[in-house]
Parts: structure tokens; sequence; C-alpha cells
């Protein structure tokens, strides 16, 4: 999978609490997306988690103790503080965020986040109790106003046998927090880009729609890939049951309606618009105010009437981007869209090959602009929009070349 990540180093900080054990997870998660992971860890979080287990899923020393005259890394500890591309501190107790926020450095992670000029996120894991301390409540204040990004925490169930808030939040937005520091400089920064995601639903009645069988996986990936390269992502979705990416900006849309009304208003102040969604093309002329009852139905006839184009009203001088999913005639089709929607780029797929399209992983798309057709090979989702957003990225330069 490509992304932010790549030959990135990325130091984490591992703290005592017993939500360690998820630091193991976010380090190997890392590690498989192609960053080199150096994880430093206090001597209380190694009564929780071993340094073999980080060892084991990194391939890389751990640091443990900065007066072990043995270890190579407890004199290089500067070193991989100036290396470093982003200082995460997972989980960060109490304690930890006291010594970050007071400036005091007698542990390999308060030693490196006072060494480093890389951004630092902090995740804290503890009781309720203990984060509702006015005491810990201005430390956090005290590490934001210095720009330590402060992740979570999560609310739920805790070690304690308590519910509330203080839960480490998990691995998938963590390496979302990450993905958007480490992205922030990339080659859609300063650019505003609006993604929709998903199929919309038509009621019937109150209870019924008519929708089709788009899981929203797609643009989700566009919209994640986006912000992976700095953009400012607004993603306007259909229902889905997906997560929503961290740091984008979402909007909900359920309707072909509210979808149309939510795109041309955040469309206005874009750079490039990518229709991901699977928008109805009809919709029942005259939904029922009630539920329909079955007897009713059973020789029901739909009246239907047509949805508007949103794409191709969309403002003048942006990027873009139309999907077309079609299962017959695939490029003619495509072309078809292309010129009849004029649009700069249509990524077609065809929805009857196995393994790709609606609902899958990966996709096989063809992309189709003015200059020919390119056939893309099958790969995960997220690799096809960052093809696509390759394509997006030069028409931007082309028209409006980014500044600085």
């Amino acid at each position: 999978m490509s992304g932010p990540f790549q030959g990135k180093r990325v130091l984490l900080g591992v703290s005592g609490s017993i939500a360690a054990y998820k630091a193991a997870d976010l380090a190997s998660k890392l590690t498989q997306r192609g960053t080199e992971v150096d994880v430093l860890m206090t001597y209380s979080a190694t009564r929780f988690v071993t340094p073999l287990t980080f060892r084991s899923v990194t391939h890389r020393p751990v640091l443990t103790d900065l007066f072990d005259p043995d270890s190579p890394e407890a004199i290089e500890h500067v070193a991989l503080a100036q290396a470093a591309d982003v200082l995460v501190v997972a989980p960060a107790t109490a304690h930890m965020l006291a010594k970050l926020a007071l400036g005091l450095a007698d542990d390999p992670i308060s030693v490196t986040a006072l060494a480093t000029w890389a951004p630092i996120l902090v995740a804290p894991a503890m009781d309720a109790n203990m984060w509702e301390h006015p005491a810990v409540q201005q430390n956090v204040r005290t590490l934001r106003e210095r720009g330590v990004v402060i992740i979570g925490p999560g609310e739920g169930r805790l070690a304690s046998g308590l519910t509330g808030w203080g839960r480490l939040v998990e691995t998938p937005e963590l390496l979302g927090h990450i993905a958007l520091t480490l992205g922030a400089n990339g080659d859609l920064s300063g650019r505003s880009i609006v993604v929709s995601a998903g199929g919309t639903q038509e009621p019937l009645d109150p209870v019924r729609v008519l929708t089709n069988r788009s899981s929203g996986k797609m643009g989700y990936a566009v919209a994640e890939a986006a912000r992976d390269r700095g953009a400012n992502v607004t993603l306007v979705t259909a229902p889905v049951a997906l997560d929503p990416p961290v740091g984008v900006r979402v909007e909900g849309a359920a309707t072909a309606e509210q979808m149309r009304n939510a795109v041309q208003e955040a469309a206005l102040s874009a750079d490039a618009l990518v229709m991901a969604a699977a928008v109805a093309d009809y919709r029942p002329a005259r939904p029922s105010r009630e539920k329909l009852k079955k007897e009713a139905m059973a020789d029901l006839a739909v009246a239907l009437e047509r949805t508007e184009d949103i794409i191709a009203s969309a403002p003048d001088g942006i990027v873009r981007v139309a999907f077309a999913a079609e299962s017959s005639d695939l490029l003619k089709n495509a072309r078809a869209k292309l010129h009849g929607k004029s649009v700069d780029l249509v990524a077609a797929n065809d929805i009857t090959l196995p393994d790709a399209g609606f609902g899958a992983e990966d996709n096989k798309v063809w992309l189709v602009d003015e200059g020919g057709d390119t056939e893309l090979p099958l790969m995960a989702k997220y690799d096809v929009a960052m093809a696509i957003l390759d394509r997006v990225v030069a028409l931007l330069n082309a028209r409006r070349p980014r500044r600085g």
C-alpha cells in the first residue's frame, strides 16, 4: 500500500499502562506500511509488554534505558529525535502527560520529546477519574498550547471496571492521525477536495428505500488518500457501514437531492470534485407518507422521476472526476460520460468482474480522459485512489500551480 508512511521514521513512545498491548499492534501496522519504527519504553511499560515484543514486530532495537552503557541506542537518543518524522506517545499515562507538560527528562520518551523538532502526537490512557482531574486537564491544555496533538481518549469500559473517558483510541484512529501529520506537506497541501461516497437512498415510504449496492469504500479511500497528500477534504457520504476518516470533514446526505445540495455548497470553495458516490438516477415521484402495507403492495406500480445531475452542475474551473460502474461496453460508456458531462477524468470499472467493485476491498479501473484510456491492474481501492489523485494533481498544477 502506498501512502504517507512509506520511508518515514516514527518514534513510538510507550509508557506504563495496560493499554501498552495496543501499542504493539500500532507498531506492527506502521511497519507493514513501510515505516521505520523506533520504540521508546519507560521502565513501567516493560512491566506490561516486553521489549522483545516490539523488537519482533519492528525488527529494530528498542530503547528502554538511557543509562545502559552496553546499549548503543542509549547514547543515540538525540540522533533518533533529530531523524524522526513524528513522535507518537501511545499510551500516555497521567504521569507521562505531567512530565511532558513540565519539560522533565528522565526516561527515553521525555528526553526525546525535548530533543526533537518533529511533530508530537500524544494518546492518553488512564482511569476516568484521573483523566477528569484538574491537574491532568491543565497538563493537556499546556501541551495543546505548545502544538502537541492530543488524540482521544475514547470512552468505554476501563481496566478498573469503570466506564468513562480514558481508553486509548484504537489502532485505525491512531494511524489516521499519524497519516494526517505525515502527509501535511504533500502535493495536495493547500488544495480543497470534495469527495462523494456511498449509494443514495430514495424513500418509497418512511421504511423502504430504493438504493444500490455501493458500499462507499471507493469514495472513502479517495477521501483518505487525498487527506494523506495534504488536502483539505470534505466527504459527502450516503449512509454506509464505515468509520469516518480521521481529519476529514464529513457531511451526511441520504438522498440524491441532499447530496446535490451538500456537494454544490462544498464545491464552491473547492479545487476538485471526485464523484465516487453511486447516486440514484431515479427516485419515487410520490413517496408515501405512511408505511405501505404489504397487502397494498401486491399490485403496486411506482412512478419514477429523474434526479438531478450533480457533477454536471459543479462550479466551472474545478477539476471534475466521475465514476462509471458498467456491466457492458465499459470504455464506450465511460467516453460518453466524459464528453456528456464535461468532466476531466472518468474512473470506469466493470461491475461483473470477480473480487472488484461493489463491496470488495480491491478494484479494477480504467482511467479515461481526452488523452485516451489507461488500464490499471487489480489493486487495493486506496491505491486506485492514489492513481486517480496523481491525475488530479497534474490537472491542478496545469491550471493553477501551487504556491510555495
